[in-house]
């Protein structure tokens, strides 16, 4: 799942430990949005198993790429890290338009995706993502 066309809405990228797990969420989320929401995932280690690449990051950041910004979904602290690691490789212009939403990876994604697909700001999608945590 990758972006085709220029979007003025929020990007999605979904980073899991588990590939299973991050195209599973991307498909829940593309089968509510459709093709309305730049869209990327990405999970595992490069060997693999169980972890997350920053690499790999970089990449989906690049594919869910839009001028409105990109919220990344995470699911455990690793790929949290590595996430914020990618932010800060990113070009100083994109770095204040990507954030890491404290959200849960599923339901998080899944909202999210619904907010941006109409229109909203990252600052919306974030804090509607993130209204799904415990407090």
């Amino acid at each position: 799942m990758t972006k085709t066309t220029p979007s003025s809405n929020v990007g999605i990228v979904i980073v899991s430990h588990s590939p299973d797990v991050a195209r599973g969420t991307a498909q829940m989320v593309q089968q509510m949005v459709g093709e309305e929401v730049p869209l990327a995932y990405c999970g595992g280690d490069p060997g693999g198993g169980l972890g997350t690449s920053v690499e790999a990051i970089l990449s989906a950041i690049d594919r869910a790429w839009s001028d409105a910004g990109v919220a990344i979904l995470v699911d455990l602290g690793g790929a949290e890290t590595n996430s914020e690691m990618a932010i800060e490789m990113q070009p100083a212009e994109r770095q204040g338009k990507i954030v890491v939403c404290n959200a849960p990876i599923v339901e998080g994604a899944v909202i999210a995706a619904t907010e941006a697909s109409g229109g909203a700001s990252l600052d919306v999608v974030r804090r509607t993502a993130e209204e799904l945590s415990p407090a």
